[in-house]
């Protein structure tokens, strides 16, 4: 595929796959079926990424329920899935009554990475999150940990989530220029100010910019942004047979040659039309337009 995106070693899709809604506790998933057969849809549209989490499940007692789905999903593909990058989360706990922490702490870390190794099926992790900062530790000491699981190798590629540029630029310290591949934040046109600057930071130093929630959430799937930003409207309008939600996802593409969206989805045909979006390229009109309303 032509203007493959970059994670560390491996080159991805433009677009991923964010396998959040196969399993969430904020909406109604779908049948297991049904998730495999989006995963499905997802490889057959040219997608090699897929994010998936081990917190991400509908009850506590179901933690890493999303990894398995989508280690399923590979498993029953029926083709070559070498070429597949499975990025995964840990360090977010969950526990009796839906009570949510953080853990930082090297054994922590190396467990959770341990029990995705063995949901998802393989002997090392692609891309590995530190899923969110835990405030009661030094930045650092968390990123000292995943460097020490890639050094052991655990994990081939170091991602960290829901971060802030000084805490970017403590990874780099740690790591060395070049080695943390990926920063996972939200971005989409109803949220961008607090994610822009990491975004234009990651791109300064070679960092992938993986994008979640690029649609506005899990909730919306596009229906929000676009009710609140006209100007969406308005491009769908100057093009024909676009969906909103490819539009959106293309205006964040032309943000950075290093920005990869990770739509969200549920049933094949959503993901099917988000993957269009790789092929789709606004003209300068479009982009002027968009980002003077959007950023």
């Amino acid at each position: 595929m032509a203007n493959m995106r970059r994670i560390g070693r491996f080159n991805v899709s433009p677009i991923g796959m964010g396998a959040t809604p196969l399993s969430s506790v904020k909406s109604t998933p779908p049948s297991r079926e049904m998730a495999v057969a989006t995963v499905h849809a997802a490889l057959d549209s040219g997608i090699t990424l897929i994010d998936t989490a081990d917190i991400h499940g509908p009850t506590w007692e179901a933690m890493g329920e999303n990894e398995s789905i989508v280690a399923e999903a590979l498993r029953t593909y029926g083709r070559d899935t070498t070429g597949v990058v499975v990025a995964t989360k840990g360090g977010v706990t969950r526990g009796p009554g839906e009570r949510m922490g953080r853990d930082g702490s090297a054994g922590y870390l190396r467990h959770a990475a341990e029990q995705s190794m063995v949901r998802l099926g393989v002997e090392r992790l692609d891309v590995y999150y530190w899923h969110r900062p835990d405030r009661s530790r030094p930045y650092a000491e968390g990123v000292e940990a995943l460097a020490q699981m890639q050094a052991d190798g655990l994990i081939a590629e170091i991602g960290i989530s829901n971060v802030n540029v000084e805490e970017i630029q403590v990874a780099i310290d740690v790591l060395g220029e070049g080695g943390l591949a990926a920063v996972q934040n939200q971005l989409s046109p109803r949220f961008n100010h607090t994610s822009k600057p990491e975004l234009d930071f990651c791109g300064e130093h070679g960092i992938a910019f993986v994008a979640f929630s690029p649609l506005g959430g899990i909730r919306g799937n596009g229906a929000y942004v676009v009710r609140q930003r006209p100007v969406i409207t308005e491009v769908v309008g100057r093009h024909h047979g676009i969906s909103p939600q490819r539009v959106i996802l293309a205006w964040e593409l032309a943000l950075g040659n290093h920005v990869i969206p990770i739509p969200g989805a549920s049933r094949p045909a959503t993901i099917i039309d988000s993957a269009r979006a790789m092929t789709l390229t606004l003209d300068p009109e479009d982009l002027r337009i968009l980002n003077e309303e959007l950023l």
